[in-house]
């Protein structure tokens, strides 16, 4: 079964205005939707980051993927590796940089969006679901976890297509609460992630208290600031929050770098406090995961198809982390339903994921959905494994030209949450770390 073509659908999806570190959420997020066809008239699909880099890069390979046997990956990684080892230079951290813009990782997410659409392919012509073909399953079910974040007023869009504001402004621990209670309600997520990195610290930690009073000791919480605090204060943090980010949460990415992390690791064992640290900032290449053992500084890995480099990789990630004996979850971006099932698919084949995987999914809406029938459901806070072939999704031609005629008027081609920040919100914002 071999490539005819490869088609590229740059799509534009409502986005509320969402905080982090990095900046403010545009009204726009960006994503492409990739799809293959082949000779036996059968069609693979997978979603990457937006933009004119992201785009330029898969145009690149077009020539290279034309007549080639989708079941014959091995190769065409060792290309991107190859690509990847010959302009290696610098850090393919994520310190400063949003996912989709980190010129280091952009060979191993081109591959990534190629082989899960020669994946969802195959899992077609062989009747089977994605994550069969690479040994089967370890879950049917994959859980995921109310993802919050602090916001402005907004739900995203702009003009005729402004979106309605379902959580409203959350800029304050009593919101979050709130923000909590209606994504739980609405989604029957069993774990609670706060992105932080956006308050004071002390506004962010009484967030996380207020979350465990209304929740209780048996809703694991986390905390990820992006790397904002430095280590004193990441200290600080970690000896406030002993009790709340125990029973089954972490601290993520709190301060910058693999070392940052290793002495924050190492202050708070001293004080006998053994809260786990996660990361996908500092660790974000099979490279980091020595470094971050020799340095006890992340007992879990934050995964990612997308910039990991597919599902097998994820899988092989899998394996790497057991060995290190670190744990595994999995980090998410912006998405739609495409994204959402090949997360799943990721996290299925992965025996050793212990935690619910993060997801943005809630944030985007049925008007944006591309996939064919609507919304991914979810059960109890988790995405099911469909009995259909491949990643279980096919696309919705309609709305992907919509959402592509929507892209086509926007004024940017990348993701820059600091532009944004200093646009809607404090003219002379900048991103400093660490700002506590």
């Amino acid at each position: 079964m071999k490539i005819t073509a490869l088609k590229l659908h740059p799509v534009a999806i409502a986005d509320p205005p969402l905080r982090s570190s990095y900046g403010l959420h545009a009204h726009y997020a960006i994503r492409t939707i990739v799809e293959i066809e082949t000779d036996e008239g059968i069609k693979g699909c997978s979603e990457t980051y937006g933009g004119d880099g992201p785009m330029g890069l898969l145009k690149e390979a077009e020539q290279r993927l034309i007549g080639m046997d989708v079941f014959q990956l091995t190769r065409l990684h060792m290309d991107f590796e190859a690509r990847a080892a010959a302009e290696a230079s610098g850090d393919r951290s994520q310190t400063w940089h949003v996912p989709g813009e980190n010129p280091m990782d952009r060979h191993t997410r081109t591959f990534a969006a190629i082989e899960i659409a020669c994946l969802d392919a195959i899992g077609k012509a062989l009747d089977k679901p994605a994550c069969d073909l690479l040994g089967g399953r370890a879950r049917d079910a994959v859980p995921f976890s109310a993802y919050l974040f602090y916001k402005h007023a907004g739900g995203g869009g702009l003009g005729d297509d402004e979106r309605d504001d379902e959580y409203g402004e959350g800029l304050t621990p009593e919101a979050m609460v709130r923000q909590a209670k209606q994504m739980i309600a609405k989604y029957g997520f069993k774990e609670i992630k706060l992105k932080g990195g956006v308050l004071d610290p002390e506004v962010e930690i009484e967030t996380i208290r207020a979350l465990r009073r209304e929740f209780g000791p048996n809703v694991p919480l986390r905390i990820d600031p992006n790397c904002a605090w430095s280590v004193d204060t990441s200290v600080m943090v970690g000896e406030s929050l002993v009790e709340e980010l125990s029973r089954g949460g972490y601290l993520e990415d709190p301060c910058a770098s693999i070392e940052g992390m290793g002495e924050v690791r190492k202050r708070l064992l001293a004080k006998g406090i053994d809260t786990p640290q996660a990361s996908n900032v500092a660790v974000t290449a099979f490279k980091h995961i020595p470094e971050a053992w020799k340095h006890d500084a992340v007992q879990i890995v934050l995964s990612d198809p997308h910039y990991w480099g597919g599902l097998k990789a994820q899988q092989h990630l899998d394996h790497f982390c057991r060995v290190f004996g670190m744990g595994l979850s999995m980090h998410s971006n912006n998405h739609l339903g495409v994204s959402m099932m090949a997360m799943t698919h990721a996290a299925a084949c992965c025996p050793y994921i212990e935690f619910a995987c993060d997801t943005h999914y809630p944030w985007q809406t049925e008007q944006d959905e591309v996939v064919a029938g609507g919304r991914i459901p979810f059960h109890q806070g988790s995405v099911v494994i469909p009995d259909k072939p491949g990643l279980g999704v096919e696309l919705d031609y309609d709305q992907l030209a919509r959402l592509k005629e929507r892209y086509e008027k926007l004024p940017y081609r990348k993701r820059d949450d600091e532009a944004e920040m200093r646009k809607r919100v404090d003219p002379n914002w900048k991103r400093v770390l660490p700002r506590w």
